[in-house]
């Protein structure tokens, strides 16, 4: 038992100075090697700034849409909802297969909001993009491109998003917030032209139509008329024989 003890002490000795050892000569050896890592460290910050320094900063502004309400609407809404009234009573249509003008008007609005020629179109009259442009047929195309997928339109997902959103990236923050606020003008804008258009068109077709039906009431009436003549002219023939 003795001589065990002996045999076990001088190993456990030897691998503890071992350790010591060791260490002892890895900090040896990174004290020696201080001046490349601490070289290599501000060669690694200075190149990250320079780097941070040249990147072109990007900042976002966001806008939420929502469904318009009567009052956003104004005229429209009333010859709109002229027009349904009276597809109501001639085509007797169900009034639930008809879907409310708010949304026939905000689904133009996300169209127009969300169509790549509406975006093109902006930065093509936007001063923005004219001050960037180099000249340069190739480099204006690709940086047209650049500019309108800064744009971009995320539809309402009932399980993440719970309102449609409009994202415009630019250069400064304040770019960015000016250009969403000009960039949903301008859809909205072009939303109300064709809407408009729209219901212009509707106009003259439902006047058309009504001059078709009043033109038939009138055959119709015309022809009730003639045959009661008709048969009150008999009668009176048959009356005096």
């Amino acid at each position: 038992m003795t001589k065990s003890e002996t045999q076990l002490k001088p190993n456990s000795h030897s691998q503890s100075l071992e350790y010591e050892l060791d260490i002892r000569s890895l900090f040896c050896a990174l004290w020696q090697g201080r001046i490349w890592i601490i070289s290599l460290a501000f060669i690694f910050v200075a190149v990250a700034l320079i780097i941070s320094y040249m990147m072109q900063q990007k900042w976002s502004a966001n806008a939420v849409a929502d469904l318009p309400t009567v009052n956003n609407l104004g005229a429209y809404y009333s010859q709109q909802q002229f027009l349904q009234n009276l597809d109501l009573h001639i085509n007797e249509t169900q009034d639930n297969q008809l879907p409310t003008i708010s949304n026939q008007v905000y689904q133009e609005f996300t169209t127009q909001v969300g169509s790549y020629d509406t975006r093109r179109e902006f930065w093509l009259n936007s001063d923005y993009y004219k001050t960037r442009m180099e000249g340069n047929a190739k480099a204006d195309t690709v940086l047209l491109d650049e500019l309108i997928d800064d744009i971009q339109f995320t539809p309402q997902d009932d399980n993440k998003i719970l309102h449609d959103n409009v994202k415009l990236v630019a250069e400064t923050a304040t770019d960015a917030n000016r250009l969403l606020r000009e960039y949903i003008s301008f859809a909205n804008k072009r939303a109300s032209f064709n809407l408009n258009e729209q219901i212009k068109g509707a106009w003259a077709a439902k006047a058309q139509s009504l001059k078709a039906l009043i033109k038939r009431q009138e055959m119709v009436a015309k022809a009730n008329y003639e045959r009661r003549l008709n048969n009150l002219q008999q009668s009176f023939k048959v009356a005096q024989k």
